[in-house]
């Protein structure tokens, strides 16, 4: 059994949901189960939901556990990103204003927009035929 959590936060990108558990720790980063390398096999993406532990400088203080649901690989990676911001700020008030300013405090709310009828996609109408 795991030791309880210092702190729980949730970050959304697009339709994708992240449940961030802080703990006190080494630095190690599991995503539902598996090591952040083998859930985001790209050092881009890697590098993105990180990125709020590199502005704070908090990069080797905490053991994160987190769930992810929904959305694709890159919407998660920017729900744990968000999810690890509002986790910090949580814990340390002080970090807020470099966190902001990095712009990692803000939830992208970007979301697809639905599909229209008589149209192909949200915006794309069917080719015009004049006859």
């Amino acid at each position: 059994m795991a030791t309880k959590p210092l702190m729980q936060s949730t970050g959304r990108r697009k339709s994708a949901v992240a449940r961030v558990r802080l703990r006190t720790g080494s630095g190690t980063i599991t995503v539902n189960k598996r090591t952040l390398d083998e859930y985001f096999p790209s050092a881009t993406l890697r590098m993105h939901a990180t990125e709020a532990l590199r502005v704070a400088s908090q990069v080797e203080t905490f053991d994160i556990d987190v769930t992810i649901d929904g959305g694709g690989i890159a919407g998660q990676a920017g729900a744990l990103r968000l999810g690890i911001a509002r986790g910090l700020i949580a814990l340390d008030p002080d970090l807020r204003p470099s966190l902001k300013r990095a712009g990692r405090v803000t939830r992208d709310a970007r979301e697809k927009e639905s599909k229209k009828y008589g149209l192909k996609k949200a915006r794309k109408a069917p080719q015009y035929s004049k006859r």
